[in-house]
């Protein structure tokens, strides 16, 4: 059975897919020519040998606006069969394809190591739609990082750090990341990022979103910088609507289609906010630069503690940061019991960008809180954990 097919005419391509699918991933790789593009997909899966593939790729030689067309009916017709586009990765040819269905956009010298990691979750995905059942639980291998950015208070800064963490991870992992807004009554992830959503969570949890994932990923907003959006409901009333079984459910579904689900979270701990932490791979704990705020989040910390409900990874950003404060980093650790991982200094920009929805990292502005919400984003990036690991943990210091 061909399990991969590959349309192109550079062999160097075909046989670094050859390489990267050799002794790891079962099934064989079937190759056709450019020209296949042009064909319907009917006509083209009569082509390959064993039935339909799990990943179909579109490899140097085909026109990228030819394969995101092909693309785009394929997503229809067959849906179970994961798309992968190798071309320059520009923001316009992304954004295309995220709407036509493509689940990655690569370089053609993409490293081994990656392509084996971005085929074996393409092929879970196929297997996972086979199975057409949005309820099912995938293996670990399979599953994304689900990051829940969390506070006990309002007013510090959460969707800030959200939208510039999913805006910083889409640079690093273009069209794997989803933003969802559990702020389910006062949600401001689609003006953080500038957004005008058609559909909201309140339609993604009910009717055939809730069972196909194929389906709930219509419902998803796409945002130019190569990312997606689950925005929160229009009204406040509709938040009724939506229950913890459905948060845990949802959540689940874009754990499997996306390598990280970001959850912004209301203040508190509420019902949907404790369902989405016992899903959390990493929790991502916003401080301001305040006592009330530093006391607020001792005392999360103890009662998640006691509830077992703490993530296995914990990100502490103390946002806001000012020497003027009153506080130090020091005053801060002490009082959490925790060291601060990140350090948001207070800066003009970061409101000038909230108020434009424009995040930060999207811009070219680096200055202080830039440096810093990009360290956050690099304690994700796979090529720089192994590295900080390594490294005895620094007290962070206020710009």
């Amino acid at each position: 059975m061909s399990r991969f097919v590959i349309i192109t005419a550079v062999r160097d391509f075909e046989s670094r897919v050859r390489h990267a699918i050799a002794g790891v991933l079962p099934g064989g790789l079937q190759t056709l020519p450019p020209e296949a593009v042009l064909l319907a997909p009917e006509a083209l899966l009569q082509q390959v040998a064993g039935g339909q593939p799990d990943v179909l790729i579109f490899g140097p030689g085909v026109r990228p606006e030819d394969g995101v067309a092909l693309a785009a009916i394929f997503d229809i017709q067959y849906p179970e069969i994961s798309l992968v586009l190798a071309a320059p990765p520009t923001p316009e040819l992304m954004l295309s394809a995220m709407r036509a269905g493509i689940r990655d956009v690569i370089s053609a010298e993409i490293d081994l190591a990656e392509l084996q990691a971005l085929l074996q979750r393409a092929c879970a995905a196929s297997e996972r739609r086979r199975r057409n059942n949005g309820q099912q639980i995938p293996s670990d291998q399979a599953r994304g990082r689900v990051i829940a950015v969390m506070s006990p208070k309002g007013g510090v800064g959460k969707t800030t750090v959200a939208t510039n963490l999913a805006i910083g991870l889409g640079k690093i992992d273009p069209m794997s990341v989803v933003i969802l807004d559990l702020d389910l009554q006062f949600g401001d992830v689609a003006t953080g990022l500038t957004l005008e959503p058609a559909h909201s969570i309140t339609e993604a949890v009910h009717g055939a979103a809730a069972q196909d994932s194929m389906v709930l990923k219509a419902f998803l907003t796409v945002h130019p910088a190569g990312i997606y959006a689950l925005c929160a409901p229009r009204s406040p009333a509709e938040s009724d609507y939506i229950t913890a079984e459905h948060v845990t459910r949802l959540i689940n579904q874009l754990a499997t289609e996306f390598r990280y689900v970001i959850v912004d979270t209301a203040p508190g701990l509420g019902e949907h906010c404790l369902a989405t932490l016992e899903l959390a791979t990493d929790g991502v704990w916003i401080c301001g630069m305040d006592v009330p705020s530093v006391r607020g989040l001792h005392k999360c910390f103890s009662v998640l503690s006691e509830l077992k409900l703490l993530p296995p990874n914990r990100h502490t950003v103390l946002n806001f940061a000012d020497r003027k404060a009153g506080l130090s980093v020091a005053d801060v650790e002490a009082t959490l019991g925790v060291p601060v991982d990140v350090v948001v200094p207070r800066s003009r920009s970061l409101p000038f960008s909230t108020n434009r929805g424009i995040p930060v990292l999207q811009g070219t502005t680096k200055d202080p809180a830039y440096r810093g919400l990009q360290k956050l984003v690099d304690r994700f990036n796979p090529s720089l954990v192994a590295e900080a690991q390594r490294k005895v943990h620094r007290r962070a210091m206020i710009a």
